[in-house]
């Protein structure tokens, strides 16, 4: 597992589709691949993932069935149905149960990257020209670099990945088990607590550099980061 600021999922049964997907996306980030909706949902569930890309027919549980239970796990998680049905009706009850876009097989590639790149940067996963702004700060993804006031600052591995994830989800609340998740991987030999470890240096690298940002540590729960001002 690396410091990978973006992870997508595709849920998709065709295994060819399901490669030419990630092919298309893979400029994004880390790319976790599934073929049927049982294993889709569970990995929905764990909460690490900043779009996915969903079929409506699928082995196990179907794509609206994902859809709806994931909405409401993640109101704000951005999913991209990928289906063949076409129908209006079809596209409605999609729409209806919170799909953030919708587009139907066969598919233009560029039109499918494009799509997803607006998701994301709605979603303020992706920012413009690869950068995130929260406060006085701001993270240069595509050049792994990170400024505040305009002052580059010195933040390495993950550490770098926890700022971006905390940017990423602003104002939104980050569970301990989510970033541990996120940054070192479920089957990760490390102990929790070296979460709180970075979570500490990096409170410390940002006030040092004077950041206009506030990260609240909510006990019991997880951390939220908001400009200071917001605070």
């Amino acid at each position: 597992m690396t410091d990978q600021t973006i992870k997508l999922l595709i849920v998709e049964d065709d295994y060819a589709l399901n490669d030419t997907v990630k092919e298309t996306i893979d400029e994004l980030g880390e790319i976790t691949q599934v073929h049927d909706g049982d294993e889709g949902w569970y990995e929905i569930e764990s909460g690490v993932y900043d779009a996915v890309i969903l079929d409506v027919m699928l082995p196990g549980k179907d794509g609206f069935s994902i859809l709806k239970d994931s909405k409401e796990l993640y109101p704000n998680l951005p999913i991209l149905m990928l289906t063949a049905k076409g129908e209006l009706a079809d596209k409605m009850q999609g729409f209806n149960l919170g799909a953030d876009e919708y587009i139907t097989k066969p598919f233009y590639k560029e039109e499918l990257l494009a799509r997803l790149k607006a998701l994301l940067r709605h979603a303020g996963v992706l920012g413009q020209d690869g950068a995130l702004e929260v406060g006085n700060i701001q993270v240069l993804v595509d050049q792994h670099k990170v400024l505040v006031g305009g002052e580059e600052i010195n933040l390495q591995g993950r550490e770098f990945g926890l700022l971006v994830y905390l940017m990423q989800h602003v104002g939104q609340i980050v569970t301990k088990d989510q970033i541990f998740d996120r940054l070192w991987g479920f089957d990760s030999d490390t102990s929790l607590t070296v979460v709180e470890v970075y979570m500490s240096n990096l409170r410390k690298n940002l006030r040092n550099a004077q950041a206009a940002v506030t990260i609240k540590t909510l006990r019991n729960v997880g951390y939220t980061l908001t400009a200071a001002q917001e605070a």
